[in-house]
């Protein structure tokens, strides 16, 4: 995945990514969309800001993938830290 991210500019995210395929984390989190009308399940766009205790102090979960929440948002939180 790492590759095809940097495939256009060549410049490998400063970030770690993870990897879920037996979705334990999306099924943990409650995430799995079970939607007949799919090909296969897939989870429902979530963001979680998760601080350094391990808690979550940010949620945002939605059915439609094209609603998300702003970085101004996300920046906020974080500057709640």
């Amino acid at each position: 995945m790492i590759d095809r991210i940097s495939k256009d500019d060549k410049v490998m995210p400063d970030f770690v990514m993870l990897s879920d395929p037996d979705h334990a984390v999306i099924d943990r989190y409650g995430l799995f969309n079970e939607d007949s009308s799919r090909r296969r399940p897939f989870p429902h766009p979530a963001t979680y800001v998760i601080d350094k205790e391990g808690v979550v102090r940010y949620r945002f979960v939605e059915v439609d993938y094209k609603v998300r929440p702003t970085n101004e948002d996300i920046l906020e939180v974080l500057k709640g830290l």
